[in-house]
């Protein structure tokens, strides 16, 4: 009877134990899917919270810094919870088994730390290109190169096992994405222009703002009478006057500079983003077998830590010194001035979380259903999308050309990233 008992609450021990890990441990297509889902909504909303506060006049480098810290935070949450989690053995160690057995796994170490430099300098770029050509534009092009060549290369580090037939059309049209991600940029930048060229002729010429009858010059500099803030008038969003506000709060001074410093530096992102997904693949499964015999490969959450301590020291390291030596014409600015400004602070924190927890849940569901596949949370300029229309006004009172340009590259994102998602397989 005793002997009945032990085996049946072993029997219960055991199921139970194999339900909390399937809660953890992402090992099914389905589980992938969901993981990609946060991810995409996580790593699509912490860039607009950076936009906000540069725009709000806070120096990105202030901002950086903080996001930093809270984004190593998420990466440590994770290592040493879910980490954690089930039975540690020699097959399968544990986060800080792992840990303690660095010299054994040394190579994937490395190619987890590379992953983690490219990454640091890739978020660093567009930290600055979104000042030059917007938030939206500046994902879709980013995430469209990184998509291009990371997935490409991810397909055949994962031994194929997404369907090919079905994973390069959804390539394609990332392709074709960051083309149009290129026009709308230009056909906006056309927009703003004569909405500032019309504004400085009615002003030159003694046009008062009430006075101004003319519907397209109406559309460039009208205010809002009813919305007053302290007695100052406040400029609607796309407006002439709206975009001098901004550009008058903002901490980067952009008008006046080349668009293609913009364009550069979001393309120079879009090539680091590009290589931090395959170096987290490598170093996860071993594909060039750089281990001995014997020695189990890097987990998901021990590849993570290293790639997030990696990432961190270096955005550390580089934002520290533009405190001291700004790029870009940003103000200068010191380490006392960085402890004291606690204006916007929180947000900077909550954006170094959503994209720790972001870069997690994709890796997670990389490692389950193929890196390649988790590429779709690339989507994420979808999301920035909707958060630059709505907090910071994109694309207001632009052309019919800007507008069927914006229409025609989210399709093309929305059609990629569910081809991308069926393409998905399951790892052996």
């Amino acid at each position: 009877m005793d002997q009945d008992c032990w085996s049946i609450s072993k029997f219960i021990q055991v199921s139970a134990e194999r339900v909390f890990l399937k809660m953890y441990l992402v090992e099914s297509k389905a589980g992938a899917i969901v993981c990609m889902l946060f991810s995409l909504l996580f790593l699509g909303t912490w860039p607009a919270l950076l936009t906000l506060l540069e725009r709000r006049g806070r120096l990105p480098q202030h901002t950086y810094l903080d996001y930093t810290i809270t984004n190593l935070v998420a990466a440590t949450l994770i290592a040493f919870t879910v980490g954690e989690i089930g039975t540690n053995s020699m097959k399968q160690p544990n986060f800080l088994t792992q840990l303690s057995q660095v010299q054994d796994n040394w190579p994937s170490v490395l190619f987890a730390i590379a992953g983690g430099v490219v990454l640091s300098l890739g978020n660093l770029s567009t930290q600055y290109a979104w000042a030059f050509v917007g938030l939206s534009v500046t994902e879709v092009i980013t995430a469209s190169i990184t998509v291009v060549i990371g997935t490409t290369l991810n397909y055949y580090l994962d031994d194929r096992i997404n369907k090919a037939e079905i994973l390069f059309p959804g390539v394609g049209c990332f392709l074709i994405a960051v083309c149009l991600g290129s026009a709308v940029h230009a056909s906006n930048a056309a927009d703003n222009k004569e909405k500032l060229e019309y504004f400085s002729n009615d002003s030159n010429n003694g046009v008062g703002r009430k006075d101004v009858t003319d519907s397209k010059r109406t559309n460039t500099n009208t205010v809002d009478m009813n919305d007053l803030e302290n007695g100052e008038e406040k400029a609607k969003a796309g407006t002439a006057l709206f975009l001098i506000e901004v550009e008058n709060k903002r901490a980067m001074k952009v008008f006046g500079k080349s668009t293609y410093i913009g364009l550069a530096i979001t393309f120079f992102g879009g090539a680091c983003l590009s290589l931090f997904s395959p170096a987290f693949n490598l170093s996860t499964n071993d594909q060039l077998h750089t281990l001995k015999d014997g020695v189990p490969h890097l987990s998901v959450y021990a590849a993570f830590f290293y790639f997030s301590v990696s990432s961190s020291l270096l955005a550390m390291i580089l934002n520290f010194t533009f405190l001291y030596r700004p790029v870009l014409n940003a103000p200068k600015s010191s380490l006392m001035c960085y402890v004291n400004d606690w204006d916007g602070r929180g947000w900077g924190f909550l954006a170094g979380l959503l994209s720790g927890f972001g870069n997690g849940l994709q890796f997670m569901g990389g490692q389950a259903a193929g890196y390649a596949a988790a590429d779709a949370v690339q989507a994420l300029p979808l999301v920035s999308t909707f958060w630059g229309v709505l907090l910071f006004g994109e694309y207001r009172r632009s052309s019919g050309r800007t507008y069927t340009l914006l229409a025609g590259m989210l399709f093309m994102f929305i059609a990629a990233v569910a081809i991308l998602m069926a393409s998905a397989g399951e790892r052996k």
